[in-house]
C-alpha cells in the first residue's frame, strides 16, 4: 500500500524568551492508506504541533511533508488551504462548531464551500450515520458536548475525506461519550477507507488504532 503521508526530517523551533526553543527534531515516519495512527506523548512532548505540521497548519523550520504525493511546503497558504479542503477533514478537542448555524448547516458548510450537489441531502445521510437525525435544526449550544462532537465527526466525514486529523477528539467528553466517539471515528475509518492519524494521551484509544507514534522532547521514540 502506498504512503500516503510522510514526515521527512521534519523539525520546528520557536523563539521562547529570547532563546530558541525545540519543539520537533529529525521525525521521520509513513502513514499508509486506511491506516489509523494514534500520536502519543506527554503534555508538551511536541503532539499537537507535529499534527499541525502533517496537516499544514503550521510550517516546519526544516525537513517537509508528503501529504498523498504533493510537497506541502513547496506550496504557499493558499495553496495548501485548497489541498486540506480536497484531501482533509478534522476533529478537535473544542468541537468548532459556527455557533448560529444549526447541526445540518454546520455539516453542509464544507460541502457548499466545494459547491458539491445535494450538500443537505448528504449531510442528513451524515448526521444519520452518527445517530443525529433528530437534531437536524439544532444549534450547538443546544446538544451535548458529545452530540456536538458527533455533528464534527459527521461534518469532517461528509466530504469523504482521504485522511482525517484528529487532535484529542474526546480531551472534552467523559469516558463513556468518548468511547462512543471512538468507536464512530474507527468505524468511519473502516467504512469510508479514510486514514486517521489522531492525537490522544489516552492510552485505551491509542491501542484501537493500527498503530502508535509516541513523542518525547520532541523526538519519536517508536512508531
Amino acid at each position: 500500500m502506498a504512503s500516503i503521508v510522510q514526515a521527512v526530517n521534519l523539525g520546528k523551533q520557536v523563539q521562547s524568551g529570547g532563546q530558541p526553543l525545540l519543539i520537533l527534531q529529525d521525525v521521520n515516519f509513513n502513514v499508509e492508506a486506511r491506516e489509523s495512527l494514534a500520536i502519543l506523548g506527554a503534555s508538551g512532548s511536541g503532539k499537537s504541533t507535529l499534527l499541525g505540521l502533517l496537516a499544514g497548519l503550521d510550517v516546519p523550520t526544516h525537513g517537509t511533508v508528503m501529504l498523498d504525493g504533493n510537497n506541502l511546503f513547496e506550496f504557499d497558504e493558499d495553496q495548501r488551504a485548497r489541498l486540506r479542503g480536497r484531501l482533509a477533514g478534522f476533529v478537535f478537542q473544542s468541537f468548532q462548531l459556527l455557533p448560529a448555524l444549526s447541526a445540518l448547516e454546520n455539516v453542509m458548510l464544507p460541502l457548499e464551500l466545494q459547491a458539491v450537489p445535494r450538500a443537505r441531502e448528504l449531510a442528513e445521510e451524515a448526521l444519520l450515520k452518527v445517530g443525529l437525525n433528530q437534531r437536524l435544526t439544532h444549534l450547538p449550544k443546544h446538544l451535548s458536548g458529545g452530540e456536538q462532537q458527533r455533528v464534527a465527526l459527521a461534518r469532517a466525514f461528509v466530504t469523504k475525506p482521504k485522511i482525517l486529523f484528529a487532535d484529542e477528539p474526546t480531551g472534552n467528553l467523559d469516558a463513556a461519550t468518548g468511547a462512543q466517539v471512538i468507536e464512530l471515528m474507527l468505524e468511519l475509518n473502516r467504512t469510508q477507507g479514510t486514514t486517521l492519524i489522531l492525537v490522544t494521551h489516552d492510552e485505551a484509544l491509542a491501542q484501537r488504532c493500527d498503530r502508535q507514534l509516541r513523542l518525547s522532547a520532541g523526538r519519536v521514540l517508536q512508531g
